[in-house]
């Protein structure tokens, strides 16, 4: 099978190397790595990023997703576009396995370290048109435990307090479950 019609025939907007040699099995990481080279040099494909391809016009989202694995949006980026937080910026936010802000095409990917248990547990991050996004209730505890509770809501009213209190667990933090409890109250 052709890599590049693969791509084309794929809903995805955004496949990193390891991702293409799964669609193409069949050929060799040599042969992959040819006919990306060739599709990128035409003008088909684009390499933002080593060993991150795209489509002609891809989804900022989805992108955010591949540059570190694993990893989900969450944060600032979700809490403003939920009403939470009235502070809007440009920076795509992600919670990873590292501290990194990471530019794309002029785009700023910020990604906050948290502690492996924390992020590979998908209780509260729901998965939509490739992207790893987290609800309203688990970006608000992440952004509580990775600021320590030194961060500022303007609007609570948008979060289901009873999936909060279900995510809580996840953290395995008393302090945590404290400052939240008295926040919400």
């Amino acid at each position: 099978m052709n890599i590049y019609n693969a791509i084309l025939a794929s809903q995805r907007t955004v496949f990193t190397t390891q991702s293409l040699a799964l669609m193409a099995e069949d050929l060799g990481a040599n042969q992959v790595a040819k006919s990306l080279n060739y599709y990128v040099r035409k003008g088909d494909l684009l390499n933002p990023r080593r060993g991150i391809y795209t489509k002609q016009s891809y989804k900022e989202l989805e992108m955010a997703c591949s540059i570190l694995r694993p990893s989900y949006v969450s944060l600032e980026y979700v809490l403003a576009r939920s009403g939470i937080t009235f502070q809007y910026s440009e920076k795509i936010t992600c919670v990873s396995y590292q501290t990194r802000e990471v530019v794309v095409d002029g785009k700023i990917y910020a990604f906050r370290k948290i502690n492996p248990i924390i992020g590979t547990n998908r209780m509260g991050v729901e998965q939509r048109d490739n992207v790893a996004i987290a609800t309203p209730e688990r970006a608000f505890l992440d952004m509580m435990y990775l600021s320590a509770g030194k961060c500022y809501f303007d609007n609570l009213h948008p979060l289901d307090k009873k999936k909060v209190i279900e995510l809580l667990p996840i953290y395995n933090s008393l302090a945590l479950s404290t400052r939240v409890k008295e926040l919400l109250n």
